[in-house]
Formats: structure tokens, sequence, C-alpha cells
């Protein structure tokens, strides 16, 4: 075996190690477990990983695209499938909260943004936007308020971030009297008029870009 063929294959091996050690490390701990613990769990020196991967934003680029977007797809397609229009609304939002419950890494993914993980955001984005069909039709229905955008989605998704953070140990399942509160407030009836308009899209990044920080 040449040195260039070793080399190649200790990277290829360093890699692996990386990837996996990251998506353990994320799923137990959230996305932001301190990189410097993520080479430690693979058996590679900290300069290893920041000369693979530059930083955090690249090497969740690298370990969540693919994980979130088969999810929050799979999340979707259970709720298209249900004849009922609030029914089908509601359960893809409970679902993905239950996403956040079950998963650090999946909570962060889904109420967060991180500016250099083009692939997650672009995902991201992607599938809050094809929740728009669910509210259009229940708006069509009659049974969700006529005021409501997908943007406001991200409404569900940060509360339940913060309660399912606040409770883990305590009460792990109290996010779904929340979200049950909130859902009640998305129904059409006498609801009264919304105080303020709807975030842009643009607006909802730029606030995902910096929930969950310190």
């Amino acid at each position: 075996m040449t040195e260039h063929v070793r080399l190649r294959r200790d990277a290829q091996r360093n890699l692996e190690r990386l990837l996996a050690a990251a998506a353990e490390a994320f799923r137990q701990r959230g996305l932001g477990v301190p990189l410097e613990e993520i080479a430690q769990r693979a058996g590679v020196s900290p300069g290893t990983l920041y000369n693979r991967f530059r930083g955090r934003d690249a090497l969740i680029d690298a370990v969540m695209p693919g994980l979130v977007e088969a999810r929050v797809r799979a999340a979707l397609q259970r709720a298209e499938a249900l004849d009922d229009p609030w029914e089908a609304l509601t359960l893809y939002v409970t679902l993905v909260c239950q996403l956040q419950a079950d998963d650090p890494a999946l909570n962060d993914a889904v109420s967060r943004r991180f500016a250099d993980a083009e692939a997650l955001t672009a995902i991201c984005d992607a599938q809050m936007d094809n929740a728009r069909g669910l509210i259009e039709r229940a708006q069509r229905a009659g049974v969700l308020r006529a005021d409501v955008t997908v943007q406001d989605l991200a409404y569900l998704f940060w509360s339940t971030s913060a309660i399912v953070r606040a409770t883990a140990a305590v009460a792990p399942q109290t996010w779904r009297r929340a979200l049950a509160i909130h859902l009640d407030g998305l129904r059409a009836g006498a609801a009264h008029p919304l105080p303020e308009p709807p975030l842009s899209a643009d607006q909802v990044h730029e606030a995902m870009l910096t929930f969950g920080k310190d």
C-alpha cells in the first residue's frame, strides 16, 4: 500500500467516525453540543474535525438534512392522507412537535436556523412551506381562522422547543397540553382579531438564527 493510499483510507475512516460521532452526540444533546466532544467521541483531534468541516454548520449539514427531510416528509404524508382538514393540520403539527420532544437534534433543526448550514436550511424552509396546503385546505373548509399563515406555525414549534427543554426531566409530555391550547386558538369562530401582522418568511428566518442561543 502506498503512503498516499494509506492517508486517503485514514482520512475516510476519520470522516466516517466523525459523522457517526456527530449523529450520536446531536441526537443525545442537540446541535449545540461542543465540537471538541464530538472529536473526542470519534477518537480524532479537534484539528481534524475543523480541517474537514470548517465548523459546526458544515458538520450539521453533513449529518442532519436527510434525517430531517425523511421524518418531516413522513409526518406530512400521514397528515395529507386524512380526509378531515382540521385533523390533517393538527396531526401534522403534533407529529412535528413529537419529533421535537423525542430528539434534541430534531428539536433544534425544526425550531432554529444555522447560518451556514445551507442544505438543512433549504430543507426546513421547504418542509414548512409544504404545510401551506394543509393550512389552505383547513381555511377553505372554514375550520381554521382566515388570518393564519404558514409562518405562524413557527410560533408553535418555538413554543414546543422551549417547553420540551424546560420540562423534559419533570413532565416530558406536558408539551401536548400547551400545544392543545395553542391549536384551539387557531380554530375559526369567535376569535378576536390578531393585534399584529404575521411575520414574513425572512423575519421567521432571522428569528430562527437567534432562537435558543444564550
